[in-house]
């Protein structure tokens, strides 16, 4: 299951951040992911609160925004998104796309960071 070493990079580079901040707490991370990237989103966001717990980050959120396939088009010469892994053709034209131009993506695209009050 490699949404866990996954994971851990997350919490990782979040704990990171947070020792730049001068107060504060992690509410979300904000993750993009690409249908083609290999990650099951579900098993990340499992994967994530097992290796946020006992951490900086144990109780924050993780969003996930899952990005398309996209294809250039070599007949259009346009950028296209397909739904189907199996069927790389322009959904225009029907022609045959071979260049991958998006859904391979993994990155860590925001973290929500609240600021830590004390009250007495």
């Amino acid at each position: 299951m490699h949404e866990l070493s996954i994971a851990m990079s997350l919490v990782e580079m979040t704990c990171e951040e947070l020792e730049k901040q001068t107060d504060g707490r992690v509410e979300a991370l904000h993750v993009r992911i690409g249908r083609l990237s290999g990650v099951v989103p579900t098993a990340l966001v499992s994967a994530f609160e097992l290796a946020a717990e006992g951490t900086p980050v144990e109780g924050a959120g993780i969003i996930i925004e899952e990005t398309p396939i996209r294809v250039m088009c070599p007949v259009c010469r346009e950028e296209r998104a397909i739904e189907d892994v199996q069927n790389f053709r322009c959904a225009s034209c029907g022609a045959p796309a071979s260049e991958v131009v998006g859904g391979r993506e993994l990155e860590l695209v925001a973290l929500e960071i609240s600021s830590v009050t004390a009250h007495c």
